[in-house]
């Protein structure tokens, strides 16, 4: 079904267009081989990814800082696989983290023919709970940057995603209108019912095909989107 009322469309950044996982994957690879880190890379990431989640949705609801995500979540993924290493170099590999994270260039598939797409029909936005200072890094390295008019960060907002504070920021900055915009993200929670919530529309990006039962139009690829717009 086309949505023929749409001026505005707002994306999440990673899961949604940036390929997260992949660019992840990548850093730390490069990290333990500088850091002569002696693990296996895949029982890591098994761990890790359940414990980054969790520490996302802590540092969402205002329940651990910055800081205390970018330690912790290291700190208990070494911990669960018994793996000794000090905290210095555990802050050592946080810190590259964030150096390196933004330079891997992955886009999910169907990202840029989607915004090739809409490019000229919509003015395009972003909006992320990411890190100020990586995420636009990681728009630049990627090349999607330049079809983006604005990009409203949480650290910008001063609040995350879903706060209702953090969209009202991105819709004054693009200068639209509540009933004539969209947002797209993978996140239910912080992308869907908080933009909804606000009084966006929606659609959410079911990319790992979660058994969701819920009123809001998904997909699960981006190339979907086209059905809509």
């Amino acid at each position: 079904m086309k949505l023929d009322n749409i001026e505005h469309v707002f994306f999440d950044l990673d899961h949604t267009l940036w390929d997260f996982d992949k660019n992840s994957e990548l850093a730390f690879r490069e990290i333990f081989e500088k850091q002569k880190i002696a693990i296996n890379l895949e029982e890591f990431l098994e761990v890790y990814k359940p414990i980054n989640y969790k520490y996302w949705e802590l540092y969402r609801n205002n329940s651990v800082s910055k800081k205390d995500l970018r330690f912790g979540r290291l700190k208990e993924t070494f911990d669960s696989l018994k793996f000794q290493t000090q905290d210095a170099t555990i802050n050592l590999i946080a810190d590259d983290y964030i150096e390196y994270l933004p330079n891997n260039n992955h886009l999910l598939d169907g990202s840029m023919e989607l915004l090739n797409h809409l490019k000229g029909k919509y003015s395009l936005h972003i909006i992320t709970n990411g890190f100020e200072e990586v995420q636009q890094r990681k728009m630049k390295s990627s090349g999607i940057h330049e079809f983006f008019e604005t990009v409203t960060t949480s650290e910008e907002a001063g609040v995350k995603k879903p706060h209702p504070q953090i969209f009202e920021i991105a819709v004054k900055k693009s200068g639209a209108k509540i009933e004539r915009s969209l947002m797209i993200g993978d996140n239910l929670e912080a992308d869907i019912i908080g933009a909804h919530n606000f009084g966006l529309q929606v659609i959410h990006l079911n990319s790992h095909d979660q058994a969701v039962q819920n009123q809001y139009p998904q997909v699960q690829k981006l190339n979907e989107l086209l059905n809509y717009l």
